[in-house]
């Protein structure tokens, strides 16, 4: 088959199914924006995408399809001179559809057969909207706003062959019409980099060592923000510290804000929070460690004692599948992506998002007495052997299904 992947920060979630498919004898081609300067095995074409910002007042709840489509219109032009100057026509596209890039291929190709990447599908009620009252408090215009959002990523969905979901919960997030198009396989975790090793180190900013066997605790976001927790995470730590003098504390993340709303103006989530709590912590036992390199993120994970992972009713992180993997005893939020993989007290624990004293006398419990954990760690792992391994079970079952699609399959 020809296969056209579209993404724009391309391979994102074809990392691992692109290479693949190529290895399998299809023709592959990815189309990605011009500013992605990531660079790998497949092909790559580029579109050039500017787009002035919508006047707030003229468009009110039409913004983010005026962004969207946009987009959509700047790859739909991209796609038609490949096909008028070229006489390029793919037998399969594949594409992300969170940012409009898929709308209108269909008009451009109408013979392909049309796979998007359904990740989330925003809701303004029951999802992250209005979820934590502290920053979003929970309104009707907010609901009317989220809704607003899933114009394209319904759009996409009514045009599309087929779509593919991470996980079920946020498969579920679809309306009931259109997730019957829609196949639930997580993008795979390689078990055989993120494995248990018992020689695992890490060298600190302030060249410390830590090794498997400290006692560490881990946060890891790719951004630190209330999404994913970080101002319970830091609302708890004062306590932990002080019950666990030994205790090292390392958090992995940046200062930019990957979802809602940016910090208060003049600061970061991260300097935000901390400042609320520094003076009641040990600042020579926590470690920002800002964006840190895959081997380090791996390594830490083999170290950890425990590893918070705390978020809204958002989308998964690759991350805790990953800890996960490497045998890390996660303790995380007791909210619906996360409960989809942890069974509390079987592969790992659960506490309440908000609850900081709940997660201030876990995380201690976990520190101060590892061993009790050790069947979760292994159960931990066996989760993602069985149900979310890369090579064994993800990446045949994506193969498999994006050549459902081929003409000779249909």
């Amino acid at each position: 088959m020809k296969i056209l992947f579209v993404h724009q920060n391309f391979p994102g979630q074809f990392l691992h199914l692109a290479p693949e498919m190529q290895r399998r004898g299809h023709e592959c081609l990815a189309l990605t924006d011009f500013s992605n300067n990531r660079t790998g095995p497949i092909p790559i074409l580029k579109y050039k995408h500017e787009s002035p910002q919508p006047d707030p007042a003229a468009t009110r709840l039409g913004r983010n399809y005026t962004l969207m489509s946009d987009r959509g219109v700047t790859v739909a032009r991209a796609a038609l001179q490949l096909r008028e100057k070229r006489g390029y026509v793919p037998d399969v596209i594949f594409g992300h559809s969170g940012w409009g890039e898929t709308l209108f291929l269909k008009e451009v190709w109408p013979e392909a057969k049309l796979i998007v990447y359904a990740e989330f599908y925003y809701k303004g009620r029951g999802a992250d909207v209005g979820f934590d009252p502290e920053f979003d408090k929970p309104s009707f215009d907010q609901v009317m706003i989220a809704q607003g959002r899933t114009t394209h990523l319904g759009q996409a969905m009514l045009h599309a062959d087929g779509g593919l979901s991470p996980t079920k919960w946020q498969a579920s997030t679809y309306p009931a019409f259109l997730r019957e198009k829609i196949k639930v396989i997580f993008d795979g975790v390689d078990t055989e980099v993120m494995k248990p090793d018992a020689t695992a180190s890490v060298e600190l900013p302030d060249g410390r060592v830590i090794k498997a066997g400290d006692e560490v605790l881990t946060f890891i976001n790719r951004n630190l923000e209330p999404y994913r927790g970080y101002h319970t995470f830091m609302r708890a730590l004062p306590q932990v510290m002080a019950a666990r003098p030994e205790a090292q504390v390392v958090i992995i993340g940046g200062d930019d804000v990957s979802y809602g709303r940016p910090a208060p103006q003049g600061t970061t989530w991260k300097k935000h929070f901390l400042a609320e709590v520094e003076d009641r912590l040990d600042m020579s036992r926590v470690h920002f460690m800002g964006k840190v390199p895959y081997p380090t993120f791996v390594k830490l994970m083999q170290i950890t004692r425990a590893h918070a992972y705390l978020t809204y009713p958002f989308v998964l992180s690759w991350s805790m599948l990953e800890a996960m993997s490497a045998g890390a005893l996660i303790i995380g939020s007791r909210t619906p992506p996360v409960q989809e993989l942890i069974e509390d007290g079987v592969n790992g624990r659960l506490v309440d998002f908000f609850d900081v004293e709940g997660w201030a006398a876990m995380l201690t419990k976990a520190l101060a007495h590892p061993s009790r954990f050790d069947d979760m760690r292994r159960a931990a792992r066996q989760t993602i052997l069985d149900g979310y391994d890369l090579k064994r079970i993800c990446l045949p079952q994506m193969v498999d299904f994006v050549e459902s699609f081929a003409p000779s399959a249909a």
